[in-house]
């Protein structure tokens, strides 16, 4: 994706073969990745980090924790 949204490619032809292929579908929109960018989504992000927060504060875990 960083490869395709995050140059202006205005003036030459992208290669990459199933960036290509999905153009050709007229059911398909290509839009950069910014859904998240609403006040809705940055809410819901707010909302869920600081129940994590709180969560992991206090029992020590929480439910969307990640391991490796």
């Amino acid at each position: 994706e960083s490869e395709i949204f995050f140059e202006d490619h205005s003036d030459s032809i992208i290669q990459d073969d199933i960036f290509t292929r999905l153009l050709t579908f007229p059911n398909v929109i290509v839009t950069g990745h910014q859904a998240f960018y609403s006040k809705e989504a940055m809410d819901s992000i707010v909302k869920t980090t600081l129940e994590n927060l709180t969560e992991l504060e206090k029992t020590g875990t929480c439910k969307n924790i990640v391991t490796l």
